[in-house]
């Protein structure tokens, strides 16, 4: 396995995060200064839990918290936290004019007592959560959306079920052994690493591609007894031959979607969270297309990859409610292309 592509250039490595935001705000006549504080504010937060994820074992933030979310699943202590911590810091940037969580049932408004701007933050304020009891990558995963009503007017749920071909930023942070940022905003992807010593992401990995040849499949093979014939035949196709790489692929899951997805990322490959009939309540599958599927499909594009859900393009899917669920095939273009085209054969 190739090692993971990093900048080479000692000099880049000292840009920080708001360095190169700002470069490309000049650089861009779109840009504005409001959007580049919306960015700030969000990796101080990033930074915040990051600060509690490295002290989970010492802290009183491990378990659950004996309640369940909009999602009907269990509420992770950390979740609550990360979740209130973005909240907090969020509707005090000026920029947003409504946010959305995965843990909240419905729209967040922004208190009348801040200032209100024309964008819209959606996020998974901790994936994989139920991982860090024993010490595995979680991360916070983001999408950013410009509202396309009036501004004078009251922001409502139209203005959030766009197509993710609208997102004018997303990104995830995650926290590992280090702690990365990597986010897009529609001109290639870039990778950011903190650095505890002067509290600050420095640029690591400046435009990520996706390799076009990696050999890597991951999903959840507990669920094989539950994914139609389809579904099944294309995810077989990868331990055979019968596949773009025209060898097997290895195996690798974690669970978590940020440190599955990153892997990908850089190893290149399939992530794949197929439909399946465990749970009736989750007819189209278990990731939410708003705050997982979608900014991870826009990551990959912009990294030369694809994600589809098996049907048609992730970016190209009109949301209808807030917290719709898809399947997801994401990675490798030719990779994805592959899967979704056995998959339409049925």
């Amino acid at each position: 396995m190739s090692p993971v592509p990093a900048a080479t250039d000692s000099s880049s490595r000292q840009i920080t995060v708001t360095e190169h935001l700002l470069l490309h705000q000049k650089k861009s006549p779109e840009a504005s200064g409001v959007f580049t504080q919306l960015l700030y504010d969000l990796i101080l937060a990033a930074k915040l839990i990051a600060r509690s994820v490295n002290k989970a074992g010492l802290l009183d933030v491990l378990g659950g918290t004996g309640e369940t979310n909009v999602q009907g699943e269990h509420v992770q202590k950390l979740d609550e936290f990360a979740n209130r911590i973005l909240i907090h810091r969020m509707e005090r940037s000026g920029a947003l004019c409504a946010m959305a969580s995965e843990e909240n049932a419905d729209l967040i408004s922004i208190p009348r007592q801040f200032a209100k701007g024309d964008y819209i933050l959606i996020f998974d304020p901790l994936d994989g959560s139920s991982n860090i009891d024993v010490n595995i990558n979680v991360g916070t995963i983001f999408s950013i959306l410009r509202r396309i009503s009036p501004r004078e007017e009251e922001v409502t749920l139209g203005d959030v079920l766009q197509p993710g071909y609208q997102q004018v930023g997303a990104g995830y942070v995650l926290y590992g052994p280090s702690t990365m940022l990597v986010y897009t905003t529609g001109h290639g992807v870039h990778g950011f690493t903190l650095d505890p010593s002067v509290g600050e992401f420095l640029l690591s990995h400046a435009k990520i591609t996706i390799p076009a040849n990696g050999n890597i499949y991951s999903v959840n093979e507990g669920n094989l007894f539950y994914w139609n014939e389809a579904t099944a035949r294309a995810i077989a196709s990868f331990k055979s031959r019968e596949n773009p790489g025209k060898k097997p692929y290895s195996l690798r899951y974690v669970g978590s979607l940020v440190a599955d997805f990153h892997r990908t990322l850089f190893y290149g490959g399939i992530f794949m969270y197929p439909l399946d009939y465990k749970n009736r309540e989750k007819p189209r599958g278990k990731l939410r297309l708003l705050c997982e599927a979608s900014p991870m499909a826009f990551l990959a594009e912009q990294a030369g990859g694809a994600a589809s859900d098996g049907e048609q393009r992730i970016l190209d899917i009109v949301p209808q409610e807030l917290h719709q669920r898809v399947p997801l095939y994401v990675g490798a273009k030719e990779d994805v292309d592959f899967v979704t085209a056995l998959l339409r054969e049925g």
